[in-house]
């Protein structure tokens, strides 16, 4: 279970831009992320990977935790709103539902819940 120093540090990293290195200091080294139903990516290293392989696209990226997150035991939800600025133009915003479980002070699954239609770039 996250103790809510833990917690608010992950957010502000996230909401800071660190998405890779939010990662790296807060998944255990076995974590999985899905997207939707999708079937989950496995192991840091590769989560880390593939979000720095996303953030390469990118201009820029806005994230904006939407308060209140929830928090039961082992298992929270955040509600994120990131807007993204890719290279060569192009716009997307896209709101999701983190589902996590952490063991201890990491997150070892996460789960986002959202509407594809949101990933076309505006």
């Amino acid at each position: 279970m996250p103790t809510p120093a833990r917690l608010e540090s992950f957010i502000a990293a996230v909401e800071g831009g660190a998405h890779a290195k939010a990662i790296e200091d807060y998944y255990t080294e076995d974590a999985t992320m899905r997207e939707n139903q999708a079937e989950p990516r496995r192991g840091r290293s590769t989560l880390v990977a593939q979000e720095s392989a996303a953030l390469a696209r990118t201009e820029s990226v806005v994230s904006t935790c939407v308060r209140p997150v929830l928090v039961n035991g082992d298992h929270v939800a955040i509600h994120w709103i990131f807007e993204f600025s890719f290279k060569g133009g192009g716009k997307m915003r896209m709101e999701e539902i983190a589902w996590q479980r952490w063991e201890g002070e990491r997150i070892a699954e996460e789960q986002f819940f959202y509407d594809p239609a949101q990933k076309k770039p505006a």
